[in-house]
């Protein structure tokens, strides 16, 4: 068996922590209850709660369902928990997004191709 240093232990259980925490995040700003969510992902319900807390790690495979049951990409959950660094104007854009409930990314979307159109329309 191999054995991981105590730093590689502690760096996980926080990183399981971040995910369960993100995905009560995502959870609760669509409306839905744990229960709703295990239904939706075929999940129980108490295992839900348990990622919630960051007491359960879980496989890829779950995570997806998971991504599945909030009506998200598997993408977009991973873009939520850990999102990419970037200094350009595209990285500004996305951390804007990240701040605001997934509601208003809908909003934003359509404001961003207006301005686009009638950048377009104006040439």
């Amino acid at each position: 068996m191999v054995y991981k240093a105590k730093s590689d232990q502690e760096a996980a259980k926080a990183f399981i922590k971040i995910v369960g925490e993100k995905i009560r995040l995502l959870r609760t700003e669509k409306g839905l209850s744990q229960e709703k969510l295990g239904e939706s992902a075929n999940l129980n319900s108490n295992y839900i709660g348990q990622i919630e807390r960051g007491e359960k790690s879980i496989s890829v495979f779950t995570l997806k369902k998971i991504a599945e049951g909030l009506s998200i990409s598997l993408e977009e959950l991973f873009r939520q928990i850990d999102p990419a660094e970037r200094t350009d104007a595209l990285g500004e854009i996305v951390e804007l997004l990240s701040a605001r409930p997934i509601e208003e990314h809908g909003k934003a979307l359509a404001v961003l191709k207006a301005v686009l159109d009638w950048n377009e329309s104006s040439k």
